[in-house]
């Protein structure tokens, strides 16, 4: 599906650039897919598909001190 129409972007390459580079902002994943944010519509979109990458890594995919064994 198409996240943001202004860099005609889809929902597969914002979570494979979280999933690669680890961006922690929206204005990072626009840069890892090598455009900028244009109208701003689809930012919310995209922090919305990045929480829901970071949080399916779980504690598995965490590396803060209370997850690690």
């Amino acid at each position: 599906m198409i996240v943001c129409s202004c860099n005609v972007l889809s929902d597969h390459e914002v979570r494979h650039a979280v999933s690669t580079a680890s961006p922690r902002t929206t204005g990072q994943v626009y840069g890892c897919l090598g455009c900028s944010a244009q109208c701003g519509r689809c930012a919310r979109t995209i922090r919305k598909i990045m929480d829901e990458a970071l949080a399916g890594a779980g504690p598995a995919g965490c590396a803060c001190a209370s997850h690690k064994s």
